[in-house]
Formats: C-alpha cells, structure tokens, sequence
C-alpha cells in the first residue's frame, strides 16, 4: 500500500510539472485578443452568458463566465485565451495519468517486466504526454478560446475513468460501492461532456467494444449500463440551460432555443447537417487533407514510435489493439465527412490515439531492451524527439502576435461612419470579432452589422430585433413575407426555393431603402451583386458604401494600421487578401475618376501585401498603358 502511495505521488507530481511547464509554454505563445472564426462570438457569449452557435456548449459557456469574470486586471479576451492555455494544461496532466494506468495495464497483462518504474512507465508517459502537448493541433487549441480546449480535457479525462472503471478484479470487486462509484463517475463526466462538445460521441465504437468483450452481452453488463444513464443524465441536464437561458432574451441568442423544436434543432446541429457526409467526393479531400499534414503535426520521426506501439499492442494485446483502432477510426471516419475548411480540430481524438501509440512504442522498447545503456538511449532519444516537435511546431502555433483581426475589425469599424449599417458576410474576420468589441469591450456600438448569411435563419430576425427593434419594424412587412416562406423550409414542408431567395432578397433590398437616407449603408465586398441591385458601390476603406444615384462620390480611405504577422497559414492569408483587395478596388475607382498617380499609389500598396495578386498587376497594367 505504501508503495502504490508513493508511485501515485511521483506520478501525480510528474503530471503536475508537465502540465506546469505546459501552461508556461502555452501562454508564451497565447494570442492577446480575439483571434480567427468564433472567437469573437464565443468570447462575447461566455461574457454576457448568451447562447453560442450549434450545439450551444452550454457547459463551456458557463466555465467561460467565471473565467471572463475573474478579479484581474486583464483584458476580457485575454482571461478568456488564458482559459484555452489552462484546460489544455490539465488535459496533459489528466493525459499522463490515463498513459500510466494503461501501460501498468499492459506490464500486468503481457510481458512481466522486472525494469525500474521510471523507465518502464514514467518515460513513456511522459514522452507520450509531451508529444500529444506539442502537436500542432492540440498546441492551437491552447492559444485562443475555442470549445476544443476543454474538449481535450474531457477526452483526457473520459479516458482515464473508463480505464479505471474497467479494471476487472473479480465478481466480488465488481459488485462492491468502490468500482460502481467508478462507473457512476464515469458516467456523469461523460453526461457532463456531451454539453461541451457532441463529438464526444465518437469515443462510443472504442468504449462499447471494449466493455462488451469484457463483460460479454450478460445481463448483468446490460443492467450496469441502465443504472449508468441516471448520472449519465444528470450531467446531460446541463443542456436546460439552453431553453431557460433563451426564455430571457440574452443579447446573443443563436437559434432562440426557447421551445423544444428549436432546442432539438440547436443541440443536434440540425443547421450543419447538410455538411455532414454530403459527398464521397469531399470525404476523400478531406481524408487527403488528413494524411498530408499528419507527419508535420508530430514532425515525422516520432510516428516511427506510433508503429512501434501499435505493432506491440499486436503481438501482446490484441483487444487493446481493437480498442485504440476504433478509437482513431471513430474519429477519422466522422471528420473526414465534416466538409468544413476548419477540420483540424476534429482530429483530435486521433491525435490523442497516436500519442497513446508513441508511449506503448517507448515502452515497448524499454521492456524489450534489457541492457541498461541501450534503455539510457532510448529514453535520451525519446524525449529528444519530443523537444524537437515542441521546437518545430512553435513558430506554427506561436500567437503571441497575432493582431490581425483586431486590427482588420478595429480598420473595418473606421470604414465605416457614425450610425452605419454593414452588410457582411465576413464571418471569420469579422462580423464575429465585432460582436466582442461592441458588446464586451463597448466599442463602435453605433454601427449596425447584419450578417448576410444568417439573415438565411429565422431566428436571426428575433436577435436583431433586441438589439435593433426600429430595424425590424421598417422592414416588417418584407421580414414577416419571408418568414412565411423560411418556415417551411426550416420544419421540413413543401417548399419554393425561388420563393425564398426572392423574399429574402426582398428583405436585404428592404434594409437598404429603408435606412440609406438616414444612415450610411455599406456592404463588404464578397456580398454578390444582385443584392445591392439598384445601388452604387463607392469603395469606402474596407468596405463600399452605397449610393442611389450614379453622381461621383469622394472615396473614403482611412489610414490602416494593420499587423502583418510573421508567420502564414489560409485564414492569415485570406484577411491579408482583403486589405489588398480594398487598395485594388480603391485604385480602380481614382482611375474612373481619371486620378491615375493615386491609383497607382493604391495598386503599389496591394502589391505590398502581396506582390503576386493578378487582380493588383492587371490593373497596373492598364493604368499604365493609358498613362
């Protein structure tokens, strides 16, 4: 008994360094403020306790209200990215603990190693646990607020109880409070998960397969899991937030679940459903995707480890083999039939299947190589691998810099003038980052910013009408016509698609007439042409303002004061494109005007962001051909 205590104290000290150090690393390279795709939104939901977008991640909301309310003199985003750091520390702690049980499990049921602990399962673990942390995927999630971080730290955690609930003594054990307290727990914690996350449910095929081929499809094994759905369900209750919260009105109010329709609509994702297994097509692209960027995620070498690994659990323990297949092929097969550009992050659980791989591969070797230089030597190389991943990934993940989006929202924001309405469809650049810095950081709140695309959901309507009523009110009869015509497309009836897009053309036409006398008016430029019919586009920084009538009109261009970051990757790339676009479209509309010096100032400053754009050097050319 004394031994077991001082084996859990090293190992949990061991997991408390790992995570330390990890939480250390993780805030060198944490983002500062709102960062690409959601963050925007999901910060401002955790911050005024509102409802996120499908499936509602009620639990991570809540967990974010206390971490944007802590007592520090941060920025609200910060405290919040700071949050994403700390949960993917703990998952590395919880992580380290789940390798060790489970490779004590392999020592128990295979080769019977007489190798000192701290090479035959601390080692392993610990490189293990430090390739999971330094993976490029994993590592991202700590660097900004995303529901993934957490997530982590649930599959972590899931592991481990489950593990540790499957331990299988003996009848006598197995019928004692100790072991049904472990599948209580279990159960709760993975209740409490789903309202995190749903994917969650792809650790099914792995835990299923493994409980049934212990306990066999006994009567005994079937009435365990009946008493298990009442935790289970307690911890699932957290979803109630939804509807109650919704039956307030909050200010952000994704899908106003407030009936049991919306709610099942919200929490199964009802609204992503059409990306999901939509084409075999897209399933190979993106199972393409996965396989060209596996070996940089852990920097090659050590997935050597992972074969090694994965070829002992064959030669020693086949239904452990099965169990970590089914956990990597349950993920893979769900997310490579996700046709959505952000896929990495459910990889996840294969990742963490991988790094599950690479710490039986170490420990493979330890047990097998008996001489005590060569284990020297396959420890020094393992943890050298795993430094060499943690220093390759770096410059990857390395957000400490990155103000990009601030810096694009905060130059959009100045685009625009006092009272303006935008119509965008900018979501990951954008229309989320403003949503933090009107309503957490209360900046701009006089500009009006309509999402074109959600304009598509009838919820949308009701959201805008908190927070803008005389919006709705001027445009009642158009709103009310197309959500005649919304509704039967939404609950599944009979309906006219060229219906709808007329209606809802009508409506964004309505928005316009409306206001344009009043407010300025602007629209981004990716909002397609026939909705702004009738209207003229005069480039204003970032954006076009719209005019009725076809006089000429002084372009506005703000000074921009944007970040180019150090490193490069589809989302940086894309925001970069914009800024260059908005030069282009400025530097074509100073040539109509017949101010060819300044349109050439304007394309030599695209070219700046990138010197390769076609649109920016076929534009040159002409200018300077007439010229």
């Amino acid at each position: 008994m004394v031994r077991l205590l001082n084996t859990r104290f090293i190992e949990n000290g061991i997991a408390a360094l790992i995570a330390a150090a990890a939480f250390i690393v993780y805030l060198t390279t944490l983002c500062p403020t709102t960062n690409f795709i959601d963050s925007g939104e999901l910060s401002t939901v955790a911050y005024t306790l509102g409802i996120a977008h499908p499936t509602g991640y009620p639990l991570f909301t809540l967990i974010g209200w206390i971490f944007a309310h802590l007592p520090l003199s941060l920025r609200v985003i910060y405290k919040l990215n700071m949050m994403a750091a700390f949960f993917c520390a703990m998952a590395l702690f919880v992580f380290f603990r789940f390798l060790a049980f489970f490779l004590r499990i392999l020592s128990n049921r295979g080769t019977k190693s007489k190798q000192p602990h701290m090479l035959s399962i601390v080692l392993p673990s610990l490189v293990g646990t430090l390739l999971l942390g330094f993976s490029e995927t994993f590592w991202s999630q700590a660097t900004s607020i995303e529901v993934y971080s957490v997530h982590c730290f649930f599959l972590a955690l899931l592991l481990l109880l489950f593990m540790r609930a499957m331990q299988k003594e003996g009848e006598e054990d197995n019928r004692s409070i100790h072991t049904r307290s472990r599948w209580y727990a279990f159960a709760f914690v993975l209740g409490l998960a789903f309202t995190n996350h749903m994917t969650t449910i792809l650790l099914a095929p792995a835990f299923l397969y493994l409980y049934f081929s212990t306990y066999r499809f006994s009567e005994s094994s079937w009435k365990r899991l009946g008493r298990l759905a009442i935790p289970f369900l307690l911890g699932f209750s957290l979803y109630l937030y939804l509807p109650l919260r919704a039956s307030e009105h909050p200010i952000m109010n994704w899908g106003n679940p407030i009936d049991l329709e919306r709610f099942s609509w919200h929490f199964t994702g009802k609204q992503y459903r059409v990306w999901i297994f939509s084409s075999t097509e897209s399933a190979m692209k993106q199972l393409q995707y996965f396989i060209d960027t596996l070996p940089p995620e852990f920097a090659y070498v050590p997935l050597l480890l992972a074969v090694i690994g994965l070829w002992s659990l064959l030669k020693g323990n086949r239904t452990l083999m099965i169990w970590t297949i089914l956990l990597f092929l349950g993920c893979i097969l769900y997310a490579i039939n996700y046709d959505i550009h952000d896929i990495d992050s459910y990889f996840l659980l294969a990742y963490f299947t991988i790094a599950i791989w690479c710490a039986v591969g170490v420990h493979y070797l330890i047990i097998t190589i008996r001489k005590v230089h060569m284990q020297s030597i396959i420890a020094v190389v393992s943890l050298v691998l795993a430094c060499v991943v943690a220093f390759v990934n770096y410059p990857k993940v390395d957000d400490s810099r990155t103000l990009l989006v601030e810096d694009y929202t905060r130059d959009m924001l100045k685009s625009v003038a006092h009272g303006g309405i935008v119509i965008s469809y900018q979501w990951d650049y954008f229309v989320s980052a403003v949503y933090y810095f009107q309503l957490v950081e209360n900046e701009r709140q006089d500009v009006v910013v309509i999402d074109k695309e959600l304009l598509r959901r009838s919820w949308y309507f009701k959201q805008l009408e908190n927070r803008y009523p005389w919006l709705i009110q001027q445009s009642k009869k158009e709103v009310d016509k197309f959500l005649v015509e919304l509704q039967k497309f939404e609950r599944g009836f009979t309906y006219d698609p060229n219906l709808i897009e007329l209606r809802y053309n009508e409506v964004i036409h309505s928005f316009i007439e409306e206001n344009y006398r009043n407010r300025p008016v602007y629209a981004t430029p990716e909002i397609e042409p026939e909705y702004t019919s009738g209207y003229n586009r005069v480039p204003s920084g970032l954006a076009f303002i719209l005019y009725s009538d076809t006089l000429s009109h002084e372009a506005h261009m703000p000074q921009f004061l944007f970040h180019k970051p150090t490193r490069s990757d589809r989302y940086v790339d894309g925001l970069l494109s914009q800024y260059a676009k908005s030069y282009v479209n400025h530097a074509i509309y100073s040539n109509l005007k017949g101010n060819k010096d300044i349109a050439l100032q304007y394309i030599d400053k695209a070219l700046q962001i990138q010197p390769e754009m076609p649109e920016a050097i076929d534009v040159k050319d002409r200018i300077t051909r007439r010229k």
